[in-house]
């Protein structure tokens, strides 16, 4: 008999442990203790106190140790403590298996399996192992987070770049302490004539000559807190040019950050070959309609969309013929029109109908530009049909407008609700009529679809009569 053997056994070859004790000391060893018999019933079990959350598992007793586990877990059991009757040494390894109870509890537990006396009995200790899986699904969540953190990160990288790289204008990205630059887009090194990758981490002022460093970047954190928007000028040093850096000043990571826009200072750029061309192209081939005039409203030009719109087979019908023929309101309208931009400059939208060569009636917008830098000035006038905008405007009521209605109720009865507002709306046409006509009463009337007598009455009806007298 080795050392090992005879250990725990007295001189007096009696156990140096008490039964009694045994149990307890197993019970507090590990966290469940299970002696199997030969057949593999549970003859007792012993529950570490320190584990409350196993429970009481004394119904374990007298039953099949199989009904309390997995169904993958079982062929596990019965191999090992096959291996261990046999006195295979895998039998003896360490072994996890899955318990179930109650049906829709369970748990895994980590074994060992030992000889308990020459009848066959075993004595299985095991570890609960649930507190290993709950860390590892938390390391499981954490790599994940971290994971989900570093895709966003680069999904926002991914958009800044985008973004940089589609802008026109020259940006870049300046560490307000040290004046080097974090970042720069395509358009910046092209007006600094560097590389993109040349600017990163070089400082700011080093691509402009004549400034100190600290007055520079005093000026542009100056410029970027002042109230009203200011530039700082500056001459590039490779190109020589004159630029304006407009700077925004934010925090970022607790750093301040310069954000800087650069512009030449003279940004008119010559009309070259390649945007006549592209110009001319998009009036002869784009979706709207394009019309120009003269001073009197004679069409000069127009385009496919206009022929289009009006029924017109050749440009050669058009030439010199009155923009007012194809006008629903006729000369009414093409006064509004030609007034207001030649008063302005533009006209940025005005809704009317285009009369066609056949005597159909087309929904359109027309925005009108004076041409007025040249010998004899033009109107050129771009007409979009809205027919599929002309039905729900008809019916279109504004927010405003309705909740001023909706706290109306209740002070009044519907017919006088109705009144009021129909009034409201009324006065609101003959102003804007008025206005676009330039207080022309005759033309005011004719674009209301009203007699100059009915005008003059809702005029007077309204308090407008003294308002911009007829001439």
């Amino acid at each position: 008999m080795t050392r090992h053997e005879t250990q725990f056994k007295g001189k007096d070859q009696r156990p140096a442990v008490s039964p009694d004790k045994f149990g307890a000391i197993l019970a507090s060893s590990c966290d469940l203790a299970i002696v199997v018999d030969a057949v593999g019933v549970v003859a007792s079990i012993s529950v570490n106190p320190e584990n409350r959350s196993l429970g009481c598992l004394d119904h374990w007793e007298g039953r099949a140790l199989e009904e309390f586990l997995t169904v993958e877990s079982r062929p596990k059991l019965k191999s090992r403590l096959t291996a261990l009757k046999k006195g295979d040494e895998r039998g003896s390894k360490p072994f996890e298996i899955n318990h179930v109870d109650n049906a829709n509890w369970e748990f895994p537990i980590r074994y060992t399996a030992h000889p308990a006396n020459d009848q066959g009995a075993l004595i299985l200790l095991g570890r609960d192992l649930r507190p290993i899986a709950e860390v590892q699904q938390q390391l499981v969540k954490a790599q994940m987070a971290l994971e989900k953190d570093y895709e966003r990160s680069r999904d926002f990288e991914t958009r800044y770049r985008v973004l940089m790289e589609a802008m026109t204008d020259a940006v870049a990205i300046v560490d307000a302490s040290t004046g080097r630059i974090l970042s720069a887009n395509s358009a910046t090194a092209r007006l600094l004539n560097e590389d993109v990758e040349s600017l990163s981490g070089t400082s700011f002022i080093q691509a402009f000559e004549g400034r100190q460093r600290k007055e520079f970047l005093d000026d542009l954190s100056d410029a970027a807190v002042a109230s009203s928007s200011r530039t700082v000028s500056a001459r590039t040093r490779k190109t020589r040019k004159e630029v304006l850096i407009a700077p925004t000043l934010f925090r970022s990571a607790g750093e301040m950050i310069l954000l800087c826009r650069i512009e030449a200072a003279d940004k008119t750029e010559p009309v070259t070959e390649e945007l006549r061309d592209a110009l001319h192209a998009l009036y002869e081939k784009g979706p709207d309609a394009v019309v120009i005039t003269d001073a009197r409203g004679d069409i000069r030009y127009a385009n496919e969309g206009f022929l289009i719109l009006c029924d017109i087979a050749q440009i050669s019908d058009l030439r010199s013929a009155p923009l007012s023929d194809f006008l629903a309101r006729g000369a009414i309208d093409l006064k509004v029109l030609t007034e207001n931009a030649a008063r302005t400059g533009r006209m940025r939208l005005y809704a009317t109908q285009l009369k066609s060569n056949y005597g159909t009636m087309v929904p359109v917008e027309i925005a009108v530009t004076h041409l007025k830098d040249r010998s004899e000035p033009f109107f050129a006038m771009t007409i979009r049909d809205a027919t599929r905008l002309d039905a729900p405007r008809d019916g279109a009521v504004s927010d405003e407008g309705v909740r001023n209605v909706m706290e109306l109720v209740g002070s009044a009865p519907l017919k006088d609700l109705v009144a009021a507002t129909t009034d409201v709306v009324e006065k609101m046409c003959i102003e804007t009529a008025v206005e676009l006509t330039r207080n022309n009463r005759v033309a005011a009337a004719e674009m209301l679809g009203l007699s100059r007598q009915s005008l003059y009455v809702k005029l007077r009806k309204y308090g407008l009569l003294d308002k911009n007298s007829d001439n």
